[in-house]
């Protein structure tokens, strides 16, 4: 049975119990089908807030049913962001009905900003004096943020029937104008602590995720000082955006760095609007990148992850079921699951995940077994690695002046003068870029970074390269990808003329082709460097060490004798004295 909300909120103070639970006594009401206000409630309202001295809002579904019943001061009432319908970019499915005790049956500026900023199905205020209603004006939203307000009515002339229908047709005008539906972005306010590079970067990842940066606050602290426990930013400076958010019309607020579940419920009550962390805003993002079935299983893997520790006390966040930024993903559904049924859902996402990376070791090992040199692009995100594929490679790797255009790994054959070999683009990395990611990701960055070279892209149109460069060596440490040989090259030289930052990095264009033959010249010989050539005589006897000696170096040569198989390996010299080490020096066969 649905349990219904009972308790009076708002200012109490002063106030008798009795009279409590007679306002209490409202949720028992259930105004007609046809009935916008009855005329009872409008004259119990106004004589209740004549009683009080204060006013009084109730909060009416469109069944007819109270839902919310607040109490304020004699000047304001608190106005509730009460809404049934998760979509927040619809009407909310409620009306709110208040009392104005100075006999002003007017709606205020104020009325009509909560009517625009909470999206109430209607906004109705009641004038009261000597304990009778005057008159009653009422709002109606429609699309673009105007608003229908007729002169104020007679309190016993109230329209129900016109009223309800402009409701269904302000819900329908409206429910047009949803982004969802006509593309709109949402508009978001960005919050920063640490700089204003930083706070640009986040502003291009809100813009990759659909979203309209309105504007941006950056917080600057001491190097000591830590973010507040309860609401990271403090109250005070918490209550200021508030106001400012209001004004902007907002709709997410997005913080660039990685918040509690507290700390998002905390900021979603004070501010009002959807609050979405740095981590958040970059699931969100993957989430609309990927594309195979395996980045759609990690991109899922990795929320699941990121929000089983934030579905208890959420706010505003269990409320939104609708599209939008932080809500797109494994679905509505995923949100409401209890920890039992997450768990139970991210148990069957790694098993799924894990067979897909025994099938890629399967087929790295063949590419092995074929002789297969692989040559890795990794770098920051936007740096133009998959437009650099789509030149060398003449693919057509989907390619945008975004941040994390692609996602999935994509790989692609070489040739040319020299050993041909493949080439894989790999996701880009960024500052900050969240732990679930990087662990639900590993097994695709994993199968990049086992390659024999590294092709690090710097972006040299970018004036926080090095800056770049360093996250970059810190995710490729984290990885444990530090052994591989590297070839850096800074990209759109075309646009940057001096690329001296970099010492030893090859200059390139991916636009005009310049220095792309240099690349490839540096990639194959790095892929021949630090290789040595030796043959191998196994007997049938110890076939099992074939095993391991194919798995040490790329096979150039297999052919059979009456005493075993000789395996011809191109390997590094340290591995091949391991080899004679843990085999022994009779398997080395002379060369001629």
């Amino acid at each position: 049975m649905k349990e219904k909300l009972n308790q009076v909120h708002g200012n109490l103070e002063g106030i008798r119990d009795t009279v409590i639970e007679e306002l209490a006594g409202l949720y028992e009401t259930e105004l007609e089908e046809d009935q916008y206000l009855s005329r009872e409630l409008i004259r119990y309202l106004a004589g209740m807030s004549t009683r009080l001295r204060r006013e009084i809002a109730v909060y009416i579904t469109r069944d007819g049913e109270i839902v919310d019943v607040s109490v304020g001061t004699d000047r304001d009432v608190e106005l509730r962001d009460y809404r049934l319908r998760r979509n927040s970019e619809r009407l909310s499915c409620v009306r709110c009905v208040h009392t104005h005790p100075n006999g002003d049956g007017h709606l205020s500026d104020v009325d009509l900003s909560a009517l625009r900023s909470f999206r109430y199905d209607a906004m109705t205020a009641i004038g009261c004096l000597e304990g009778e209603p005057t008159y009653v004006q009422t709002a109606f939203l429609l699309p673009k943020g105007e608003m229908q307000m007729d002169p104020p009515v007679r309190w016993y002339r109230v329209p129900d029937s016109a009223w309800l229908n402009q409701i269904e047709e302000s819900d329908r005008l409206v429910g047009k104008e949803s982004p969802e539906e006509k593309g709109e972005h949402e508009r978001a306010v960005l919050i920063g602590r640490e700089s204003e590079a930083s706070l640009k970067e986040l502003a291009r990842l809100a813009e990759t995720a659909g979203a309209e940066v309105v504007a941006t606050f950056l917080q600057k602290l001491n190097r000591r000082e830590k973010p507040d426990t309860a609401l990271f930013i403090g109250r005070g400076r918490a209550e200021e955006l508030s106001l400012q958010i209001q004004a902007l019309e907002a709709d997410v607020c997005i913080v660039d760095d990685e918040l509690t579940g507290i700390q998002v419920r905390n900021l979603e009550d004070i501010l009002r609007v959807k609050v979405i962390d740095r981590t958040g805003l970059i699931l969100d993002i993957f989430a609309q990148r990927a594309g195979s079935s395996e980045g759609k299983l990690q991109v899922e893997l990795a929320q699941l992850e990121y929000r089983s520790t934030r579905l208890i006390g959420q706010g505003l966040v269990l409320s939104r079921l609708a599209g939008g930024i932080g809500t797109r993903g494994p679905g509505e559904s995923k949100l409401e699951m209890n920890r039992r049924r997450i768990r139970e859902r991210m148990t069957e996402l790694r098993r799924r995940l894990d067979e897909v990376e025994r099938q890629r070791d399967v087929r790295r090992k063949n590419r092995e077994r074929n002789e297969v040199p692989v040559a890795a692009l990794v770098g920051y995100t936007n740096a133009g690695k998959s437009t650099l594929l789509n030149r060398l490679t003449g693919s057509d790797v989907y390619v945008q002046n975004q941040l994390f255009a692609t996602l999935d790994t994509v790989s692609r054959r070489v040739e040319g003068e020299g050993v041909p070999f493949l080439l894989v683009d790999t996701v880009g990395f960024i500052r900050k870029l969240p732990h679930t990611l990087v662990k639900a990701f590993r097994s695709t960055l994993e199968e990049a970074l086992s390659a024999d070279v590294l092709v690090i892209v710097h972006d040299g149109e970018s004036p926080d390269m090095l800056s770049q460069r360093e996250t970059v060596e810190q995710v490729l440490q984290e990885l444990g990808a530090t052994s591989q040989g590297r070839v850096e090259v800074v990209n759109k030289c075309d646009l940057l003329p001096d690329i001296s930052a970099i010492p030893g990095a090859i200059p390139v264009s991916a636009k005009t082709g310049e220095g792309l033959e240099e690349m490839l010249q540096a990639i194959r010989q790095k892929l021949r460097s630090g290789l040595v050539e030796a043959s191998f005589l196994i007997p049938f006897s110890d076939y099992s060490s074939i095993g391991k000696i194919r798995e040490s170096g790329r096979v150039l040569e297999e052919s059979y004798t009456d005493t075993g198989t000789v395996l011809k390996m191109e390997m590094t010299e340290e591995d091949r004295n391991r080899l004679v080490r843990q085999l022994g020096e009779q398997i080395l066969v002379a060369e001629a």
